[in-house]
């Protein structure tokens, strides 16, 4: 019976993962699954396991055995059903859909507008940007500020700003634990005080939009020190793409964790520009108001070496 249940363990899965279709599961929580279904050929395996082997000691270390069975047939379990599912993301998520990558990004975009619709349960994109922003202040202490494409003027015309803009931006304040009689000297010698941050975030990243959506972070925060493409969740295989991107470009990944944000983390960190282009973020300032209070913001610091709270994206505890 423990030699069946191990060479059906790719079967099991996916009679479990098709019979959730569009449920996204860990590995454990798949473990925990054929834990509970099958006690019997659990306990089978379990007596049967030795030290010339792995001992099986506990339901602890058989459902850990189970986990890292399910991971390492990954590969074999999508090559027996093209439908199975499994992110880059840490823990790997597996799930059956029979939504091809275009119809998932296709069907996130329909819903992850800024328009606030409740019929849907799925994360809509502008529920990310207070999760970024609590991520960066906790990690980083940074101050972050939305910028609304919609209060642009479009005096270019139709599609004149396609691009332009990123989602959030944010300013880091080098200067935070220096002596104010340092940060003066740095500030009349016109040393950098600050960053300048620029995120572009997406629900999801899949083969079907990641060098799209890599390409308008690279267009929107050409202006920044770093620049940042975000997303909760991607998709088998994007991670690579991403890194060969990032050897061309220098655009940095936030994987950001919905459940806990300030446990988000940059898979690939950006290369940093020294120097800000502050003529393409004139045209953004030209364009959109919400620049406009960021770049205020920017210099009431430089001149005041002060920073309002009240002036930056609310971070909620």
């Amino acid at each position: 019976m423990v030699k069946i249940l191990a060479l059906n363990l790719r079967k099991v899965v996916n009679e479990y993962l098709v019979a959730n279709p569009d449920s996204m599961f860990t590995a454990r929580q798949i473990a925990e699954y054929i834990f509970s279904k099958y006690p019997q050929e659990c306990e089978e395996k379990r007596k049967s396991s030795n030290a010339k082997v792995i001992v099986l000691d506990s339901d602890t270390a058989l459902i850990q055995q189970f986990v890292a069975e399910i991971g390492s047939q990954r590969p074999r379990l999508q090559k027996a059903n093209p439908s199975i599912k499994v992110t880059d993301s840490r823990p790997r998520l597996y799930y059956f859909s029979t939504k091809s990558d275009d119809d998932e990004i296709t069907e996130l975009e329909k819903s992850s507008s800024d328009i606030k619709d409740d019929s849907s349960n799925r994360l809509k994109e502008y529920e990310l940007y207070p999760m970024l922003a609590v991520y960066l202040s906790s990690e980083y202490g940074i101050y972050t500020k939305r910028i609304d494409e919609k209060k642009s003027s479009n005096m270019q015309g139709y599609k004149g700003n396609h691009w332009l803009f990123p989602d959030v931006v944010a300013m880091e304040n080098l200067s935070k634990e220096w002596h104010k009689e340092v940060s003066d000297t740095a500030k009349l010698n016109s040393d950098k005080l600050i960053r300048l941050w620029s995120f572009e975030v997406k629900t999801k990243l899949n083969r079907s939009n990641v060098r799209e959506a890599y390409f308008q972070a690279v267009s929107n925060s050409s202006w920044a020190n770093f620049g940042y493409l975000v997303a909760s969740d991607i998709g088998d295989s994007t991670l690579k793409e991403l890194r060969i991107l990032y050897g061309l470009h220098g655009i940095g990944f936030i994987k950001l964790n919905i459940e806990n944000p300030p446990e988000s983390e940059i898979l690939i960190p950006a290369k940093e520009k020294f120097d800000v282009d502050w003529n393409t973020a004139n045209r953004l300032t030209k364009e959109n108001k919400d620049f406009v209070d960021f770049v205020k913001n920017v210099r009431q610091f430089y001149q005041t070496g002060d920073i309002k709270i009240s002036d930056w994206d609310k971070v909620d505890a």
